[in-house]
């Protein structure tokens, strides 16, 4: 899921000019326009979506099941939402349940994954047994990733903390960046009920096997229920794959899928080819020009996977040097807005981000992270603007504290 649940205002593209005093008292006019590239975190709002909201605050505010003029609005904005949604992943209007955000969400599918062994166990409808302390065959199982989002892992293992479920999170390969598919099923127990792995990334934009992970589940379903086994349900968060690549749950195979309301529904159906070619010749122009600017010697790519696909808008680099811990190269950057990882791992401080460690990025090169990921209305004069940036504040951190200001 993306990281902050709650949307902000779309920021824009013009220039800002502040006035500086000089020593001399002159004033000179500095350029200080602010480039946004953490598109992963949260999505600036488009301007028709904050007049859709507007108008709905305004004149849809009524109970929908009402039958006066603001409720049946209200309704009819909220049928027309969920047909948007259906026909953005290829699902049934009937089959989109609305929540508060995708926490909510992740929540929902784990708790529903629960309680529905439970109630199998209750009617003895499988023939899973106890073990010696009677306990770890009557547990519902659940199945993750090592770098899953806050809003997944923190669930589970609140889950297994309560002893109402167990959980197992496979660690990613270091040369994919994937959760393996074999991995995944070799996991699997008697008392499995629910797999849950992202669609993508959010620091790595990896893409995971979800397609192939659910072939094999199903598969392997048709010997379970034959063995008297409960069925093992798929779940993918895919909120940081929406609007960016392809989302279609018959294509995924999926039991549930997460996604959240930054996107616009109907644009993303109508554009979402558009906006991934945009983005992919954005995010390469980056790369590129971070590579022409800082030598291939001195820059580490830590979403380079042989072999592996990623998000089309992520960018997840380091500047190698032991001064250019991230969060210093982003404190003196003037334009550039980033961040150097999750938002739900901001209180971190230097200490590097735990996925990228997962993935076999060294701790030194972990801790230099940067991660900058680009939108739609992301452009190449943007890149050219942050890259100077980034390279005046690794100047800075590399420049002597005694030569500061001379």
């Amino acid at each position: 899921m993306e990281e902050n649940q709650t949307a902000k205002p779309k920021l824009k593209h013009d220039t800002k000019f502040q006035i500086v005093k000089q020593s001399d008292g002159d004033e000179k006019s500095t350029m200080a326009r602010k480039v946004y590239m953490d598109y992963n975190a949260t999505t600036p709002l488009e301007p028709d979506v904050i007049q859709a909201v507007t108008e709905a605050l305004q004149e849809a505010w009524g109970n929908p099941s009402s039958s006066y003029a603001a409720g049946q609005k209200a309704k009819k904005l909220i049928d027309t939402a969920r047909l948007n949604v259906a026909m953005m992943v290829g699902g049934r209007p009937e089959d989109i349940i609305f929540t508060s955000g995708g926490t909510e969400a992740n929540n929902l599918v784990f708790h529903s994954a629960v309680n529905h062994f439970q109630e199998i166990q209750k009617l003895g409808q499988n023939c899973l047994k106890e073990d010696s302390n009677g306990l770890a065959d009557t547990l519902p199982h659940l199945i993750s990733s090592g770098v899953e989002h806050d809003s997944v892992r923190l669930p589970l293992e609140h889950l297994m903390k309560q002893r109402v479920a167990e959980a197992t999170f496979i660690p990613v390969s270091k040369v994919s960046g994937q959760a393996e598919v074999y991995d995944v099923m070799s996991a699997v127990r008697p008392n499995t009920c629910l797999v849950s792995i992202m669609m993508a990334n959010n620091e790595t934009g990896v893409l995971m096997p979800i397609s192939e992970l659910s072939r094999r589940i199903k598969i392997l379903n048709q010997k379970r229920v034959a063995s008297g086994l409960p069925w093992i349900l798929i779940h993918t968060d895919a909120a940081q794959a929406l609007g960016k690549v392809r989302v279609d749950v018959q294509e995924l195979g999926v039991d549930y899928l997460t996604i959240v309301g930054h996107k616009a529904a109907e644009m993303v159906s109508q554009h979402w080819e558009q906006y991934e070619a945009h983005m992919r010749k954005v995010r390469d122009y980056l790369e590129e020009q971070l590579e022409a600017a800082f030598g291939k010697e001195n820059i580490h790519f830590n979403s380079h996977f042989p072999g592996s696909e990623r998000l089309p808008n992520t960018c997840n680099v380091s500047i190698l040097g032991p001064e250019l811990k991230g969060r210093a190269v982003l404190a003196r950057c003037r334009h550039l807005l980033a961040s150097v990882g999750a938002a739900c791992h901001s209180d971190l401080g230097d200490r590097p981000s735990p996925v990228l460690l997962s993935s076999g990025i060294p701790c030194a090169v972990a801790q230099n992270a940067l991660r900058l990921s680009v939108g739609r209305h992301t452009t190449k004069q943007d890149v050219d603007l942050i890259v100077e940036d980034l390279k005046q504040a690794v100047s800075q951190l590399e420049t002597p504290e005694h030569l500061v200001g001379n």
